[in-house]
């Protein structure tokens, strides 16, 4: 039995034990924040890691201290037998939680088999309620089929559901009380992500961020005074609050206004086996060619550690030194 290795600190005393796994590029809607609308030229199926490939990849970080994992895409249902991806990591010792990021279009179909491969926990992105403002965003007329599936996500036992809505100011402030009063009757936590700079016409501006804070004065008209809820984890992204006396759940991430680069613990590996530090990251680090090549846990952790100990104090959005990274968010994963 192998021994654990050093746990993966960056310079600034950063522990990382979360990594987040863009399992594709493809989706089958086109959201404007995160890639384009046509002209698409998505990865052969042979530069994707394979499942094996990709459990190989945990197995070793897990082995230092990771033990949280988030399957992203593109949309992750969009490939076959995601299912026996989640069994894979649900195998490795380490591994307390398998989560995954999805748009819920195909989730009908398959919350249930995710359910007895054992995945944890469910985000599933929904930015708009309102027909006209969900195919704004989407560019797609798929809103029934999200709805169902958050519904089959529900009826098969998943407890722990998450509902994204990006907060873009002058598109989704009418969105915000519609999407709490639905998490509210079903039962969701609803989180809000400030709109960042990762679209992929490059068009982003901070004019165009609806703010955390003006989120919480939204739904405080409303349902009264939302308050903090001390965090369990100093490492997650959102900070959260009650509302509705203390019935619903809300949880703002807000990159832009408040940063949280101070206690990152995250790292994010492409579908095609790219490893990034950041997702803001101008750089990667190649994990696929190695393992390809036959190289042994000992190869694959160094080039692991070589990226942590890249990483940089903050992504700098908002500051003169910010450079956009090229890739846009479906290439990334979310």
């Amino acid at each position: 039995m192998s021994l654990p290795e050093l746990p993966l600190l960056d310079s600034f005393g950063r522990l990382h034990n979360n990594l987040r796994i863009s399992i594709t590029d493809r989706c089958n809607i086109r959201c404007f924040y995160c890639m384009p609308a046509e002209g698409l030229r998505f990865l052969p199926r042979r530069q994707l890691l394979s499942y094996e490939e990709i459990a190989r990849v945990v197995g070793v970080l897990a082995r230092a201290g990771v033990d949280r994992v988030r399957l992203t895409g593109g949309e992750p249902l969009v490939r076959a037998e995601v299912d026996g991806l989640v069994r894979l990591l649900k195998a490795i010792p380490q591994i307390r939680e398998v989560a995954m990021t999805t748009n819920a279009v195909r989730l009908a179909k398959h919350a249930e088999t995710l359910r007895r491969a054992g995945l944890d926990r469910l985000n599933i992105s929904l930015d708009a309620l309102r027909p006209e403002t969900f195919a704004r965003i989407t560019r797609r007329d798929v809103l029934p089929e999200v709805l169902a599936g958050i519904a089959a996500a529900q009826a098969a036992g998943f407890s722990r559901i998450r509902l994204n809505a990006v907060a873009i100011r002058g598109l989704t402030e009418e969105e915000v009380l519609p999407l709490a009063a639905f998490a509210l009757e079903r039962g969701l936590e609803l989180r809000f992500i400030e709109y960042m700079p990762l679209d992929s016409d490059g068009e982003w501006t901070d004019q165009q961020v609806l703010s955390g804070q003006a989120i919480r004065d939204l739904v405080a008209a409303e349902y009264g005074p939302v308050e903090p809820v001390p965090g369990t984890d100093p490492s997650q992204p959102a900070r959260d609050f009650t509302y509705a006396g203390g019935r619903g759940r809300l949880g703002l991430i807000q990159p832009v206004t408040q940063p949280f680069c101070a206690t990152c613990n995250r790292l994010r590996l492409t579908a095609e086996g790219q490893l990034r530090n950041c997702l803001f990251s101008v750089e990667e680090w190649d994990l696929r060619q190695p393992l390809r090549e036959g190289a042994d846990d000992a190869a694959l952790l160094a080039v692991v550690r070589d990226c942590v100990a890249a990483k940089r104090p903050g992504h700098l959005i908002g500051q003169q030194d910010f450079v956009r990274p090229l890739r846009t968010m479906h290439q990334i994963g979310g």
